[in-house]
């Protein structure tokens, strides 16, 4: 292998023929995972627990996680907060 690049053999993100065999199967099933989770949740007569499980399993497959930010000051620097005091307030 030359350093630094990699040459020949499977693409990368390709998938193996086992997952995509898998894949197809459970697309063709016509019930992923995630659509089973969904229909525990949103089935009002289960119980509790169950329907909690199933919101906290599926939640992150249909709400993205927000990133973190870091806020900053003028060139990168902390923030300066200045609170003077206005005419109305003396």
């Amino acid at each position: 292998m030359a350093i630094g690049k990699k040459t020949g053999g499977r693409q990368k993100g390709t998938p193996n023929k086992a997952s995509a065999a898998l894949a197809n199967e459970i697309a063709a099933s016509g019930l992923t995972p995630l659509d089973y989770m969904l229909d525990v949740l949103r089935n009002e007569n289960a119980d509790p627990k169950d329907r909690m499980w199933a919101a906290e399993k599926a939640a992150p497959y249909v709400h993205p996680k927000l990133a973190t930010i870091e806020h900053s000051g003028k060139g990168g620097g902390p923030f300066h907060i200045v609170i003077s005091p206005s005419d109305a307030e003396l």
